[in-house]
């Protein structure tokens, strides 16, 4: 059999159960999801080149300022 039986890991379980807690759990593990579904689409996305990142944070940047400018 391998290095771990069904014991340790329900012991590891109970462990980690205690420490965090249920609902603390529950957050990680949707962050974590969160994480490898932005970061799996990122990877798909092929037409990304340094011009067009300029030109998107350049967008931004002027629609923040307009914002400001109609708070003003």
């Amino acid at each position: 059999m391998g290095a771990f039986s069904i014991w340790h890991w329900i012991v590891v379980l109970a462990i980690v159960l205690l420490l965090f807690g249920p609902g603390r759990l529950g957050n990680l593990g949707r962050d974590l999801g969160k994480s490898i579904k932005e970061f799996k689409s990122a990877m798909n996305d092929k037409d990304i080149t340094p011009e067009k990142i300029e030109s998107q944070q350049g967008q931004t940047a002027s629609t923040v300022n307009q914002s400001e400018k109609t708070k003003a």
